[in-house]
């Protein structure tokens, strides 16, 4: 049960949430807040975030976005607006609102998928990624996560495919019919949502042949004895790429990982791309990796899978090369050498391989075991929850998790909020 905080201490807070993900949990998070004696608002900005904000506190912003940063410092100073939550800070409504918030004193709090999957979930305080306070001093990690447990890796809360697809639909198809009520809304996705939809529609389709098709192409693989690394694809329209990298876009990713594999991997050395399980199917990474590796002379050592048990991938590999997927947090699990292009909280001298990628193919080092064993109870012990988005009872076990954190104000403690900011923005990179 939330412990209440002081009255006098629950009257000064107002929360603010913006959009959250298609799930019941901030919905649940502020019954706890309010239970506690906080006060709750939502912003809606379209149909969907009305549909999932079925409760009081609503407000509905349907003016233009060069307008939305105005609207908030109105806000924020009309309600006293004390703390202020955020799925997806990078979004632009988010980016410009977070802005404002933070001019105005007010704490800031990001919650995402959990970098421990399956079943976890993210609070940050200030943000993720280039945003994190999380440290990235060695020392100061190990001596933070002295005396913490270890984090029980058992499974407690699973999801579906079908029910996060169901939510996402519940959410995306009122954005698209029902936009006259929020005229000036602007989506932060790159695709349409009936496009999205109709590309996840023709991968379940084919998603036993691919499947196949996947297994065919490691067993080979397997049976060739061939060294090889692991690339994760990340979704196109995720901002850990879009704002947290030095490229443009995946397809930028690619070429920048493939010339430099072309040009200083050995030659018996193989690179298997792997698609993620959750891409929308608009893009035909196979043919765009492969005319891309034909390209560059790579005919033959690279492979595309679109499927298949990327745990067991990375156990066979000689490492991973990721822009900042949390599949990395596998690998080094595993103990197996991670290069990193873009920003991201494990990107810790120790943990990921500091050289540059061109020396990596050649020279990979693994991860420091006692630094990686002190960095995975530091980060379950202080930004993370157990739970999940998309079913109830694991969004019931994170909103109690993330509603009592919030009223304790002990998100990132013990120890693992630095000051200043350490991280930045990449810069841009163009890649030929």
């Amino acid at each position: 049960m939330i412990v209440s905080a002081p009255s006098e201490e629950k009257a000064k807070r107002v929360f603010l949430f913006l959009q959250g993900p298609s799930s019941i949990l901030y919905c649940k998070i502020a019954d706890r807040l309010e239970a506690a004696g906080c006060a709750c608002l939502r912003v809606n900005l379209n149909s969907g975030d009305w549909l999932f904000w079925r409760r009081r506190g609503a407000l509905n912003y349907r003016g233009p976005f060069a307008a939305w940063p105005g609207y908030v410092r109105h806000l924020i100073a009309d309600r006293k607006i004390t703390d202020l939550i955020v799925h997806g800070e990078e979004r632009p409504y988010h980016r410009a609102a977070i802005a404002e918030a933070r001019a105005m004193g007010v704490s800031i709090y990001t919650i995402e998928m959990g970098h421990l999957r399956p079943d976890w979930v993210t609070i940050e305080r200030e943000g993720l990624s280039s945003n994190s306070r999380f440290p990235v001093d060695p020392g100061h990690i190990l001596a933070a996560a002295e005396g913490l447990p270890e984090p029980d890796w058992n499974r407690r809360y699973s999801h579906t495919f079908l029910s996060e697809a169901i939510a996402d639909l519940l959410y995306y198809l009122p954005t698209v019919f029902f936009s006259l009520f929020y005229p000036h809304y602007r989506r932060h996705g790159l695709f349409h949502p009936l496009a999205e939809y109709a590309g996840w529609l023709r991968r379940l389709a084919t998603g036993r042949k691919r499947a196949r098709e996947a297994n065919i192409k490691v067993g080979r693989l397997s049976s060739d004895n061939a060294a090889f690394f692991v690339y994760p694809l990340q979704i196109a329209t995720d901002y850990q790429l879009r704002a947290h990298s030095p490229f443009h876009s995946q397809r930028d990713a690619i070429r920048f990982i493939l010339r430099s594999f072309a040009e200083h991997a050995s030659q018996d050395a193989k690179l298997l791309v792997k698609v993620h399980p959750l891409d929308n199917g608009l893009i035909d990474w196979d043919d765009y990796v492969n005319a891309t590796a034909l390209s560059l002379g790579l005919s033959g050592r690279v492979q595309v899978i679109d499927g298949g048990d990327l745990s067991a991938l990375i156990v066979a590999s000689r490492g991973m090369v990721t822009v900042n997927s949390t599949a990395a947090l596998s690998a080094l699990q595993a103990g197996k050498p991670v290069k990193t292009l873009g920003v991201t909280i494990y990107d810790i001298e120790g943990l990921t391989d500091p050289k540059s990628i061109d020396l990596f193919w050649q020279d990979p080092q693994p991860p420091s075991a006692k630094l990686l064993d002190a960095f995975m109870r530091l980060l379950a012990a202080t930004v993370q929850v157990r739970g999940n988005f998309y079913s109830k009872e694991g969004a019931e076990a994170a909103a109690e998790s993330i509603a009592a954190r919030l009223l304790a104000r002990n998100v990132n403690e013990p120890g693992a909020y630095v000051e200043p900011p350490i991280r930045k923005h990449p810069m841009k990179i163009d890649v030929p």
